[in-house]
């Protein structure tokens, strides 16, 4: 009996100092996610340090100032209302990237724990989680969020919360089948003869094997939620104004793109650069966590 609580116990540890170790060899090795990671890095410590890096406030405006080029003043000159781009760049990446986190969250929270269910205890749960996610992603993911802002009214919060919901089918499919894979092996028929509840085995033993599939799901989703969250708030079904925004500013100058194209280019290269970099760094994580394609 000790010796198998001791190889319940230990499955999960030994899994995590092989990735752990591999992690350092391989993951590192792979250029372009590293260079990912780090354009990240840089874009959540602009939006935690907005106060401190933005020159001026970002809804600071002045007409005689409007729609002027970059300049000395102003690095990415200013918008129709004569605020400074550069400030409402570096404001508007602590709104996008703070909702788009509270997307995801929403997705994991619900997500993850019916998958789980879904995928240990099979039969008529299953299929009933299962068919609820079928008729979600029967509508496009951006059309269910717009129908969604449309009932509830516009505003940064019912936007997050519709994206969130959407979002949760396929979080939840991906949790299912490795629950599947995992709830056949050794350990939890293990932790079965031990007695153990089945919540225990779900979220004690079978959730932190899943984690790899989620960390990447959850990555690659944050890239999603950044381009859904600006298109809604471009459709003025997101942010409002003035509160800072790329999807927003995006709306605003879009009048003007013959006149003063770098009212629009400055956000417009925001939101590219921030979804290229989670797609690569998502993309180095499945690399890094997917045997086939590891390169050690």
């Amino acid at each position: 009996m000790a010796q198998v609580e001791t190889t319940v116990s230990a499955a999960a540890p030994v899994r995590k100092q092989k990735r752990g170790s591999i992690f350092k060899s391989s993951f590192f090795k792979n250029r372009l996610a590293v260079a990912a990671g780090v354009v990240i890095v840089v874009i959540v410590f602009m939006a935690l340090l907005a106060p401190f890096l933005a020159p001026y406030d970002p809804d600071s405006s002045d007409l005689a100032k409007s729609l002027q080029g970059p300049s000395g003043d102003h690095l990415l000159g200013t918008d129709k209302q004569g605020r400074d781009i550069l400030s409402r760049v570096i404001y508007g990446a602590r709104t996008t990237m703070l909702g788009s986190v509270f997307v995801v969250l929403i997705s994991l929270i619900i997500g993850v724990p019916l998958g789980l269910i879904a995928g240990y205890y099979g039969g008529k749960i299953d299929s009933l989680i299962m068919r609820a996610w079928d008729v979600l992603l029967a509508f496009p993911a951006l059309l269910l969020a717009l129908l969604i802002v449309a009932v509830y009214g516009r505003g940064l919060e019912n936007a997050i919360i519709a994206l969130g919901v959407v979002y949760v089918p396929m979080i939840s499919r991906i949790v299912r089948s490795v629950t599947l894979v995992e709830k056949s092996q050794t350990y939890v028929e293990a932790a079965k003869t031990l007695g153990m509840s089945n919540l225990r085995i779900i979220f004690r033993h079978i959730l932190p094997n899943c984690m790899s599939p989620i960390l990447v799901q959850a990555t690659i989703d944050l890239a999603y939620a950044i381009l859904d969250l600006a298109a809604m708030s471009f459709l003025g079904l997101g942010v409002q104004p003035p509160m800072a925004d790329w999807g927003a500013m995006l709306a605003e100058a879009r009048e003007y793109l013959l006149i003063a194209p770098h009212a629009a280019l400055a956000s417009g290269f925001a939101i590219m650069i921030t979804v290229i970099s989670f797609n690569l760094f998502g993309d180095g994580l499945q690399a890094h966590f997917d045997p086939k394609q590891r390169k050690v």
